[in-house]
C-alpha cells in the first residue's frame, strides 16, 4: 500500500539546525534558509502570523516530503501537505494554501517552498500558510519513500496539533457498528485500532466513497482537524485514494475467552497457590465446548533445555529422589473439561488451596474454578510435570496461552496468549522454526499487519510485546490486565497494560474484580458494552 520508508532530508546547510539565527560562538557559519516545520508550527499562539525573516530566525523557506494526494478527491482543496523531521527528529506536518496548483504534486514528491511573505493561519479548523503563490514551490524530487507511521488513534486523539497534516498509519482498524455488505467509506465512519475510537472522513465525490467497508484493515491517511465550541481541536483521518486502505480480513472471529489477570508469586511459598483469572466473552460450557491453558517457564534449569522445538506442547521436567522441584518443566497444561462461565464472567484456573494471595490469605473457594489442583504433587494434563510453582517470578520469560480443545500440539495456535518478559531460547528460525506460537490479540498478529510477513511466533518479526517482572519479589503482586474487549466486534478495543495492585492476606476478591484501590481507575479486564 506504501513505500517502504526511508526520507533523507534536503540539506544546503553548512551545519545542523540549532535555531535559524546567527551564531556568535561558530565564526564562518552559514544560516540555513529552512525553517524545520516543528519551529513554525510553534510560531502559531493563536492569531495570525506574517512570517517573515525575523520571527523565523532568519529563514525565508520550508522543505519537506508531499503527503497530500489528490487523485482521490478526498482531501481539502488548494492545500499542499508537507511533512519533515528536521527538529530533533520529530514528525510534524503543515498545510500551504497554494490553489489549484496543489493538486499537481503527489505523495513523495520533495518540494522547497518560500514562505517568507505568507501568513500562518488556522482556517477551518488546519493550521496553514496562506498568501503564498504556487511559483513559490520548487519541486527537487519525485517518487520519494516515506516511512510507515503507525500511531495509536488514542495519540491522535490526546494531541491533534502533534499529528496534524501528517501521514498515518491506523493499523488494524475495525468500523463500529460492524459494518453490513451494502456500507460504503462516504461520510464520517468510526474506526476502531485497539487503543480508542476516531473518524475517517470520506467525501461523497471521493472516488472510493462507495467502496463497501472491509472487516479488519490498515487505513494510511492524513490527519486534518476541526474546532468545536470550546475550541478544542477535534481530529479525524482522510485517505487520500483507493489503495490507502489495505484490507487484513473480511471476517469477524470472537475470541471466547481471553487473559484477564494472574498472580506469580505470592506472599511466601507460591506451590499450590498461583493462578490464572480468565474472561469469558460468551456463555460456555465447558463440558460440551472443552478448552485448555498451556502455561511456559523457560528458566536455565528448565527440561528440556534449547529453544522448543515441540512450542506450547513442550512439557518436561524432573523430579529428583522424589522431591519437587520449582518450575523444572517448559510447559504444564491445564484442561478446562466440566464447568460453565457465563459471558462477561471472571473465572479461575491453578492450584487447589484457592486463596488470594497465599497460605492463610482470603479464601477464593466461592469463585468460579474451572481446574484447579495440587500442581506440588499432580503432573500437568497431559504435559508437565509437578512443580513448585507453574510460574516464574523472575528471570526468562514465562507466558500463558488458552487453546480450543485439549489436544495442544507443536502446530496448535492459541486463541489468546500473553508473556512476562524476553528472556531465554524462545524462538529460532529455521526449517522448521522452534517457538511458542501466539494469537492474534492486543498485543501480537500472526501477519506483521505493516509488512505482510509471515509471523506465527512470539520474539518474531513485530511480536515483541511483554509485560515486565514485578520487584522486589514475594510481596504479591497482582498483574490486573485492564483491557477492553468487544465480543460484537471481536477484538479488542482497548489493550491490555500492566497494572499491578499489592495484594494483602486480607484483600477481598473485589480487588481483582473490580477497581481497586477505589477511584483509582486501575480496573479489571472487562467486556464493551
Amino acid at each position: 500500500m506504501k513505500k517502504t520508508i526511508f526520507y533523507a532530508l534536503l540539506l544546503s546547510v553548512a551545519f545542523t539546525w540549532a535555531g535559524c539565527g546567527k551564531s556568535n560562538n561558530y565564526p564562518g557559519g552559514t544560516v540555513s534558509p529552512y525553517i524545520p516545520i516543528y519551529d513554525l508550527r510553534n510560531l502559531y499562539k493563536g492569531s495570525d502570523v506574517p512570517l517573515n525573516t525575523n520571527n523565523m530566525y532568519g529563514c525565508d523557506k520550508v522543505t519537506g516530503l508531499v503527503v497530500s494526494d489528490y487523485t482521490g478527491n478526498n482531501l481539502p482543496s488548494g492545500l499542499l501537505i508537507l511533512q519533515d523531521h528536521r527538529r530533533l527528529s520529530l514528525l510534524r506536518g503543515i498545510a500551504i494554501n497554494i490553489g489549484a496548483d496543489a493538486s499537481k504534486y503527489l505523495s513523495g514528491d520533495s518540494v522547497i517552498v518560500t514562505i517568507a511573505g505568507g501568513t500562518l493561519s488556522r482556517i477551518n479548523g488546519t493550521l496553514q500558510i496562506t498568501n503564498v503563490p504556487a511559483s513559490a514551490v520548487t519541486k527537487v524530487s519525485s517518487a520519494n519513500d516515506i516511512a510507515p507511521n503507525r500511531v495509536p488513534a488514542s495519540s491522535i486523539l490526546k494531541d491533534p496539533s502533534t499529528y496534524e497534516s501528517t501521514l498515518v498509519d491506523i493499523v488494524k482498524g475495525g468500523f463500529d457498528p460492524l459494518p453490513t455488505p451494502s456500507d460504503t467509506y462516504a461520510g464520517d465512519k468510526i474506526v476502531n485500532d485497539g487503543f480508542d475510537n476516531i473518524t475517517l472522513h470520506t467525501e461523497a465525490n471521493a472516488t472510493f466513497a462507495g467502496n463497501p467497508l472491509p472487516g479488519t484493515a490498515n487505513f494510511n491517511g492524513v490527519v486534518f482537524t476541526s474546532v468545536d465550541a470550546n475550541n478544542t481541536l477535534i481530529p479525524q483521518v482522510r485517505m487520500r485514494k483507493a489503495d490507502d486502505v489495505q484490507i487484513l480480513s473480511s471476517t469477524i472471529n470472537v475470541t471466547p475467552i481471553v487473559v484477564a489477570g494472574f498472580i506469580n508469586d505470592v506472599i511466601g511459598s507460591d506451590g499450590n497457590y498461583e493462578y490464572i483469572q480468565l474472561l469469558a466473552t460468551q456463555d460456555i460450557n465447558f463440558t460440551t465446548t472443552p478448552y485448555s491453558v498451556v502455561v511456559t517457564n523457560n528458566a536455565g534449569a528448565s527440561t528440556p533445555a534449547g529453544f522448543p522445538t515441540n512450542g506450547w506442547a513442550t512439557g518436561g521436567g524432573s523430579v529428583a529422589n522424589g522431591s519437587v522441584a520449582a518450575t523444572t518443566f517448559r510447559t504444564f497444561k491445564f484442561n478446562l473439561t466440566s464447568g460453565t462461565a457465563a459471558k462477561g464472567t471472571y473465572f479461575y484456573v491453578g492450584g487447589s488451596a484457592k486463596m488470594i494471595n497465599g497460605s492463610g490469605s482470603t479464601s477464593m473457594a466461592s469463585s468460579n474454578w474451572i481446574r484447579a489442583f495440587n500442581y506440588t504433587t499432580t503432573d500437568g494434563d497431559g504435559f508437565g510435570i509437578r512443580n513448585g510453582g507453574f510460574f516464574a517470578n523472575s528471570g526468562n520469560a514465562f507466558g500463558m496461552a488458552v487453546f480450543s480443545g485439549i489436544n495442544v500440539t507443536k502446530d496448535s495456535t492459541p486463541i489468546d496468549v500473553v508473556f512476562i518478559g524476553s528472556g531465554g531460547s524462545l524462538f529460532q528460525a529455521g526449517n522448521p522454526p522452534a517457538g511458542y506460537k501466539i494469537a492474534n490479540n492486543d498485543f501480537y498478529d500472526i501477519i506483521n499487519p505493516i509488512t505482510l510477513a509471515s509471523q506465527p511466533y512470539y520474539r518474531q518479526g513485530s511480536n515483541t510485546l511483554c509485560f515486565a517482572y514485578t520487584t522486589p519479589a514475594d510481596l504479591g503482586y497482582f498483574y490486573k490486565l485492564g483491557g477492553v474487549y468487544n465480543p460484537r466486534l471481536g477484538k479488542w478495543v482497548k489493550a491490555r497494560s500492566q497494572q499491578n495492585i499489592i495484594l494483602t492476606k486480607t484483600s477481598a476478591i473485589t480487588e481483582i474484580e473490580g477497581e481497586f484501590p477505589v477511584g483509582s481507575g486501575i480496573v479489571a479486564t472487562t467486556l464493551a458494552n
